[in-house]
């Protein structure tokens, strides 16, 4: 099975800057056939449908690239996950969320906000 990664609101916003890690990362994960997994509350947070994203929006349309949803379980993981860190970020905690059930690291430009969350979590720094 190939590795996965889960990408959060900041990990986006380097895809459209084109930002040089950023892109090294993508280039490496590439490399060994990783997938990438975007909570579906990330791409609202980062998503605003303007041409100046076109290399976001590719990136979105790639195979390997999988939108995850927040369903009804992961809302309420998510809430319970808030309430026990104190965090009022619902879409950081969904992130946590989807990295745990994913068994993946976080790509994050926010490592602090998320080890609030989960001090365990595997978090990839850009």
């Amino acid at each position: 099975m190939a590795p996965s990664v889960t990408l959060d609101t900041g990990a986006l916003i380097g895809i459209e800057r084109g930002t040089r890690r950023m892109q090294a990362l993508l280039d490496e994960a590439g490399a060994v056939g990783a997938t990438f997994n975007v909570p579906a509350g990330v791409l609202a947070q980062a998503w605003r449908g303007t041409p100046r994203q076109a290399r976001l929006a590719r990136f979105l349309n790639l195979s390997n690239v999988s939108v995850v949803p927040l369903d009804d379980a992961g809302a309420r993981a998510a809430g319970v996950l808030c309430a026990r860190s104190d965090v009022n970020d619902i879409v950081d905690a969904s992130v946590v969320v989807c990295a745990k059930l994913a068994d993946d690291p976080v790509v994050t430009t926010d490592p602090d906000d998320l080890r609030r969350l989960d001090p365990q979590l595997r978090i990839v720094a850009i």
